[in-house]
């Protein structure tokens, strides 16, 4: 696990987003410049966090 999804951090449903939206986004900026390379790198951390901040973490 690289992300622990219960810290105290990744309370606030903001920061998990962002911290999911972020890597997505730019992973897009990546594509749309022809570097595949960064843009799978980016987008595999974007759905990363979101598996381990959306569905592998425990509730409040």
């Amino acid at each position: 696990m690289l992300v622990d999804p219960n810290a105290p951090f990744f309370r606030p449903l903001w920061v998990r987003v962002l911290c999911v939206a972020l890597p997505l986004i730019w992973a897009w900026v990546e594509l749309s410049n022809d570097s595949p390379f960064w843009a799978i790198l980016f987008g595999a951390a974007g759905l990363y966090l979101g598996f381990e901040l959306f569905f592998r973490r425990k509730g409040d």
